[in-house]
């Protein structure tokens, strides 16, 4: 059974840590549904990890659409959330609606994410209202980078954490069924976390949320550009596949690959009579 709304909202009942991956290929979401993966987030940060982009503001619709359908190609029980690209849901509550509609009618996924907090509520009310689930991102919004200034840890004030509070209210208010809380201070995170229904996912924001969310290729080390402070790896594919690579490489070089069993054979007999019949012209 897929996991859905409900499902995420009794893991906070339960008390239940909600744990989250982004994923952005099929052969990716294949192994982390079977690892029992409950959420898969095909993030804009695919911009930056799998895209080359300098942040994740000129990721377009096509092409988070293109890795979503192939993300939800590989997952058969974890539910799949989108996100919705810069400039796909501000204009206006209608362009939201066809955006995250084609999310869920076209890329087969099971929700959408967006960023902001009041300034966005009715546009998440529209949204969910349809039957579309919407999960919220709140504190660092990678979208809003420009206005914020650089990668900076948010509501570090008492008036830009009341702002947060308030704006996590709202979007729970609004209908959105959980929430990312992105470089937040983790007393902070913590006392939204209690006074939300809704679960919490954090990223950067200390272990008093609901849950966790990491971008898979910091987990993994195979993004080298930076380490991001509020990741911690668990492998080193990056020098891993630098070492397989090597090797392949040496052994191409050397005449060590292919062999036999990397080979297919012939029919001896086969084999004579095509020679016989180029040499005989």
């Amino acid at each position: 059974m897929r996991v859905n709304v409900n499902s995420v909202r009794q893991m906070k009942s339960r008390g239940e840590k909600v744990v989250m991956l982004t994923c952005y290929d099929y052969s990716t979401a294949r192994i982390l549904d079977d690892a029992g993966i409950p959420l898969l987030l095909v993030g804009d940060s695919l911009g930056m990890v799998m895209l080359g982009y300098d942040s994740t503001i000129p990721v377009t619709m096509d092409e988070m659409l293109h890795h979503t359908k192939a993300v939800a190609r590989g997952a058969k029980s974890a539910m799949v959330v989108a996100d919705m690209p810069f400039m796909t849901y501000q204009v206006s509550k209608k362009e939201a609606l066809r955006n995250a509609a084609r999310f869920i009618q076209e890329a087969g996924a099971q929700a959408v994410k967006v960023e902001g907090g009041a300034n966005i509520a009715e546009t998440v009310e529209k949204i969910t209202e349809n039957g579309i689930p919407v999960m919220g991102h709140l504190g660092l919004t990678p979208q809003y980078i420009n206005q914020l200034g650089g990668y900076r840890i948010q509501g570090k004030t008492p008036d830009k954490a009341l702002k947060l509070y308030n704006d996590c209210l709202a979007i729970e208010k609004a209908g959105a069924f959980a929430l990312v809380l992105e470089t937040v201070p983790a007393p902070l995170a913590e006392f939204i976390s209690r006074k939300l229904e809704i679960p919490t996912i954090g990223i950067g924001a200390g272990a008093g949320c609901d849950g966790q969310v990491q971008v898979i290729n910091d987990l993994l080390g195979s993004f080298t550009d930076f380490v991001p402070k509020h990741a911690r790896r668990y492998a080193s594919l990056a020098e891993i596949t630098t070492q397989a690579v090597s090797s392949y490489k040496q052994d191409v070089c050397s005449g060590a690959f292919p062999g036999p069993a990397n080979s297919f054979d012939m029919d001896e007999a086969v084999f004579e009579e095509f020679t016989r019949s180029v040499e005989c012209g």
